[in-house]
């Protein structure tokens, strides 16, 4: 047992008490790889998903993710203004959720819930396997271990978050100012280069050659559905407005200042790339092929060549992308609390863990982000379909909720228009990316948000009905009050059976032990029970236990138990009736397999057959144990 404690606290860290909650909490500096790893680092695979659709383009589909990129950081600045305002609203948290339910109603809330969700999953699955692609796009003879890297960052994520709070921003702030740093020089000494050039530089390194074009006309349906894959870039923005109360006070004043930060490097890093790939003519490469590199893998080569400043650029891109992943971690489980404490999902979520952690949201996004890891092979591609939908969608349902709760209170007419503005183009962002994607796979994010929907309102209403059927409002009964029926299998008189007996002596006068007898069994029990039982208790002056003898021709052993206990419920409307389970409890696992588990057996009928005054209480007998 020591050892074990010393293991865990060694990969997950000491428990810490609720009074020592305080000290999780963090400042804008470990803000930004906390809450903004899934936004920038999107950064590395937002360009190079919208340059792929353009590959049939050629050299003109290049020149197009200049205006695109415009495009998605305009948005971006919308969606920017509009959550510094959800901040102020909802110090205590302002998540899609959270102000779509108090302003728009319970559909608009669980819309946005079940949107949020399926984003984290796919969040955490895509930021691993972009994190993997930029390993492979630098050794490409990992190919055929794909899904095995994916899976193995997967598990060193949970250890690192499982830590808590505070030691994840701690951990991942390195890699994250790493990544910022390399590609903002990269971006710094392209664009000198770019001016000394006359807007033609000259790659350090010869670039591939862009494909010939197959398409000569850039129509809208296409530059919608780049437009589409680009806004990937934009998932995760929501992540600080939700998790305001991780700030150290002032809670609002850090949770803005790092959700700006976050933005301008964002909106810098995409406008950046854009530019630079359009200047030096990088195109992207099949993620499927033999000779696949990333955009970023590429344009690092151009500007600052393959030397050491190569690798330490693509490690920090690797590194980051797989660490993306950080922001479900931090904001699925503060989610899926939310909604528990609506009573829209398992209350086990609301269960706080040994590090403050909301556990049981942890484990269930991993188990997911790995089963969807699985069925795509951990290829970025495959995924990418159904990813940013359900970002656009919780966006647009918290705008519109911010919307309401301007209006509701009258006084902030500028605010309801930044709000309403950014309402309006994330929701026809949302309609464009749900139809552009809807045929390569987004109908399977749709029908998973109404699937979740569903399965939400049918919590709501076991809960409902829960608190339905156990509300109470009288007080006691004391004519109820009374000592139960008590009701004891025995097997044969022995130390198991003398302590259940003894333990059913102090708790009522109407003791009923059972003994089931089959043809083949010796009458035994009944012989010794007046030389054992009922004569030193009658002696005493006790009550003496009634033994009742259950005859079973075909050898049932359970079943005439079982039918006693549930007629002797229904002698009366008011007494309880308390089964003792005596219960063997030996020394090792494996020596359950040479004892019958009827017990067990017992306990599982009665409590599906059991109604509301049929009570099991589990007597076990320990073993000496050396």
């Amino acid at each position: 047992m020591a050892l074990s404690t010393s293991i865990q606290n060694l990969l997950f860290g000491r428990p810490l008490a609720t009074s020592e909650e305080r000290a999780e909490h963090i400042g804008p500096v470990a803000g930004i790889p906390v809450f903004g790893l899934d936004a920038l680092s999107s950064a590395a695979y937002g360009p190079e998903a919208a340059l792929t659709l353009l590959v049939p383009l050629g050299m003109m589909g290049v020149h197009y993710i200049v205006p695109v990129s415009a495009a998605i950081v305009a948005l971006l600045t919308i969606v920017y203004f509009s959550y510094r305002q959800t901040i102020d609203a909802y110090p205590h948290g302002g998540g899609s959720y959270t102000v779509a339910s108090q302003n728009l109603g319970e559909g608009a809330g669980l819309l946005a819930a079940a949107a949020l969700m399926i984003d984290y999953v796919l969040t955490a699955a895509v930021g691993i396997s972009a994190g993997v692609g930029a390993l492979i796009s630098a050794a490409p003879r990992l190919q055929p271990y794909t899904l095995q890297l994916c899976l193995v960052v997967l598990l060193i994520l949970t250890i690192v978050n499982m830590r808590g709070v505070h030691d994840t921003g701690v951990v991942f702030m390195i890699p994250t100012y790493l990544f910022t740093g390399t590609l903002l020089i990269v971006i710094g000494v392209g664009a000198w280069q770019v001016l000394r050039g006359g807007g033609h530089p000259h790659p350090v390194t010869a670039m591939p050659v862009i494909p010939t074009a197959t398409v000569t006309f850039a129509g809208w349906w296409l530059l919608l559905k780049v437009f589409s894959s680009g806004c990937t870039a934009m998932t995760g923005v929501e992540a600080v407005s939700n998790g305001v109360m991780a700030f150290r006070d002032d809670t609002r004043k850090n949770a803005k200042i790092t959700l700006t930060i976050i933005i301008v490097l964002l909106a810098v890093l995409l406008a950046g790339i854009a530019l630079l790939c359009r200047a030096y003519g990088i195109a992207a490469t099949d993620p499927g092929g033999p000779g696949y590199e990333s955009v970023l893998s590429m344009l690092t080569r151009a500007v600052m060549g393959h030397g050491w400043f190569y690798y330490v650029t693509i490690g920090s891109v690797l590194v980051v992308l797989a660490l993306s992943a950080n922001t479900a971690f931090a904001d699925f489980p503060r989610l899926t609390r939310a909604i528990a404490l609506d009573d829209y999902m398992p209350h086990v979520f609301m269960l706080r863990g040994r590090r403050l952690l909301y556990s049981w949201g942890i484990y269930v996004l991993v188990v997911l982000t790995a089963l969807l890891l699985i069925v795509f092979g951990g290829v970025t591609d495959r995924l990418i379909p159904l990813f940013a939908i359900g970002a656009f969608m919780a966006f647009t349902l918290s705008q519109a909720g911010m919307v309401m709760h301007w209006k509701r209170q009258g006084k902030a007419p500028l605010r309801m228009f930044v709000n309403g503005l950014g309402a309006v183009a994330t929701g026809i962002t949302a309609v464009v990316v749900l139809v552009a994607k809807f045929v390569e796979g987004a109908w399977i994010t749709a029908l998973l948000i109404v699937v979740l929907i569903l399965l939400m309102r049918a919590v709501k209403r076991h809960y409902v009905g829960v608190d339905r059927e156990t509300e109470l409002d009288r007080p006691i009964v004391p004519a109820e009050v009374t000592q139960p029926i008590v009701v004891l299998p025995i097997d044969r008189w022995s130390r198991i059976s003398e302590k259940a007996l003894s333990f059913a002596l102090g708790m009522s006068n109407d003791i009923r032990c059972l003994h089931v007898q089959t043809d083949e069994d010796p009458d035994e029990i009944s012989q010794d029970w007046e030389r054992d039982v009922a004569a030193p208790l009658r002696a005493a002056g006790k009550c003496v236990p009634k033994l009742e003898i259950l005859h079973s021709p075909f050898r049932y052993v359970l079943a005439p138990v079982v039918n006693y206990i549930l007629a002797a419920e229904k002698e009366s409307d008011y007494h309880k009736i308390c089964v003792l389970v005596p219960e063997l409890v030996v020394r090792h696992w494996w020596e359950n397999l040479l004892h019958n588990r009827r017990a067990d057996m017992l306990k599982v009928i009665l409590l599906m057959r059991g109604n509301r005054r049929i009570v099991v209480i589990n007597i076990p007998w320990y073993l000496e144990r050396d």
